[in-house]
């Protein structure tokens, strides 16, 4: 029975990575990853049958908890009644300060997509929100000072998925799960302080495929408050329904959760992401241009509603997602559109009935703030049922829109800009006035590979084949050259994210997420 770190510890990495918390860490492993084990099979076995023309649907052995009318959800704790603008973001030590230092309700802080999942990244992150939970968080930086203010907005995290291993942390020979890591280092540490200072142990779960996936975080959750003798429903998570399989399970998702559950969340660009890996063999589910597909979209519309109506019958508060549009500095025409592109998406969010929304920069929380107080005077929605029931045909019925030559291009510059700076630590960027994370290379990467594979023919003409993607790849390459100049081949990491996304879309078989051999090749080791 062994606890082995493969990775150096840098100084303050032992106050994380103590005895007593390896322990806990350890005793999670050992309790659970079994389960997890079980539930990645049941996911890939899943995969083969829709892959094999299975139809997707809810679940029918779960029916009478889909129509019992009685179950609710734990309400909200005080500080999670009202969640209008949320603000989200990577760990490191400024940006959590600014964050909840914004003017938010609620600041996200990821350690999955918007994370690059190197150790020092996770760790330091760790670090970082200790103190930010103790409020005790500082830094000095090219001579400014950064200090919380008096009334930080409460603080969330954000684990990585299931799917994810930590493969610096063996237990028994074994990885832990970077989940468990995630989760069980911020609980262990943080629980007791961040109750004691009028808060709680509050989580964003991602990447969930299944309702068996979300009671094995609640039995997590059991096991966790029972360790450390805090009462059941200590632990509140908001569980981001960002994947096609999650969004017919939704109801049951809250209910398995139902003693730790506040809310659920529409992360959009994930679940096209999802919906497209979900219908990777179906030639009639072929999406059109990433930028053709938006909320508008008759099944992401869909989706939307869904989300809405089974939190507000359930109790639980109902988040909407993060529109990409940031300030555009040095161009003002440009940073006007972006605010009206932001303002439309919140409206909508709002008229919906959406309790509460995301941003990705600080200089867009006033605005948000702005359309839920006008259009939400309360805390919250939940008296707004939106009309219709959800159905398997609106949930997936794909939308007509251009495939076109300039699209698959953005794909490309998109995704080589996105890996290039996940290569360099940085899992959340700007990018052509966009806020981009995982997800974005994760749509570039998986519709190119179906385009290919489905045999698709642009709109202009040309055939989605080998040879199209390599040139536009070599193409966008050298756009990129040209963009950042001597960095390129110094620290850019350009070429090397080039190679991933021409292996990944030019593969027999999609990868299931490219972060996964991404990791095993560039940060395991």
């Amino acid at each position: 029975m062994t606890i082995e770190i493969t990775a150096p510890l840098q100084p303050g990495y032992d106050s994380i990575l103590t005895e007593p918390a390896l322990a806990f860490l350890a005793l999670l492993h050992r309790s659970f990853e079994p389960m997890r084990q079980n539930l990645l099979a049941a996911r890939q076995e899943r995969q083969s049958r829709w892959n094999a023309g299975e139809a997707i649907d809810f679940p029918p052995e779960m029916s009478s908890v889909r129509d019992d009318p009685t179950w609710q959800v734990r309400p909200a704790p005080a500080d999670l009644a009202d969640r209008r603008v949320e603000i989200t973001g990577p760990c490191d030590r400024k940006m959590v300060i600014n964050a909840l230092n914004s003017g938010a309700q609620c600041f996200m802080a990821c350690l999955e997509d918007a994370s690059a999942p190197t150790w020092d990244v996770m760790v330091q992150g760790q670090v970082n929100l200790r103190d930010a939970a103790a409020r005790t968080i500082t830094l000095e930086d090219k001579g400014k000072s950064y200090r919380l203010s008096d009334t930080p907005c409460t603080l969330i995290a954000r684990p990585r998925g299931w799917h994810l291993d930590e493969a610096h942390l063996r237990i028994d020979g074994q990885r832990i799960a970077g989940a468990l890591f995630d989760f069980g280092l911020y609980f262990f540490h943080n629980a007791r302080t961040l109750i004691a200072n009028g808060s709680g142990p509050y989580f964003y779960l991602p990447k969930m495929e299944h309702y068996l996936e979300a009671r094995l975080w609640n039995d997590v959750f059991r096991l966790a408050q029972s360790v450390l003798g805090l009462p059941l429903g200590t632990i509140r998570a908001t569980v981001l329904i960002e994947t096609l399989p999650a969004a017919f399970c939704a109801e049951e998702i809250l209910y398995e959760l139902r003693d730790h559950i506040t809310a659920l969340n529409c992360g959009r660009w994930d679940y096209i992401f999802s919906y497209i890996k979900t219908f990777q063999n179906d030639p009639g589910k072929v999406l059109p241009d990433r930028a053709a597909v938006t909320m508008a979209s008759p099944f992401m519309a869909a989706y939307a509603a869904h989300v809405i109506r089974a939190c507000h019958k359930r109790g639980a508060h109902a988040m909407g997602g993060m529109s990409a549009f940031i300030p555009v500095k040095d161009d003002s025409q440009a940073n006007e559109n972006a605010f009206a592109a932001v303002r439309a998406d919140k409206e909508r969010e709002a008229r919906l009935g959406h309790d509460g929304t995301w941003v990705a920069h600080p200089g867009l929380v006033g605005l948000a703030r702005e359309v839920f107080d006008a259009i939400m005077p309360g805390p919250n929605q939940l008296d707004i049922l939106p009309g219709g029931d959800a159905t398997a045909a609106a949930l997936t019925t794909a939308p007509a829109g251009p495939k076109t030559l300039a699209g698959l291009n953005n794909n490309i510059n998109v995704g080589i800009g996105y890996i290039a700076a996940w290569l360099r630590g940085q899992g959340a960027v700007p990018l052509h006035n966009l806020m981009e994370d995982a997800a974005t290379a994760e749509i570039s990467r998986t519709q190119l590979w179906q385009w290919r594979t489905q045999g698709v023919v642009l709109d202009s003409g040309e055939a989605v084949d080998g040879a199209l993607i390599n040139q536009a790849i070599d193409d966008q390459l050298r756009v990129w050259q040209a963009q950042v100049g001597d960095n390129f081949y110094a620290a850019g990491k350009y070429t090397e994210a080039a190679e991933v996304l021409r292996t990944l879309i030019l593969a027999d078989t999609l990868e299931p997420f490219l972060t996964l051999p991404a990791y095993e090749h560039y940060f395991a080791r």
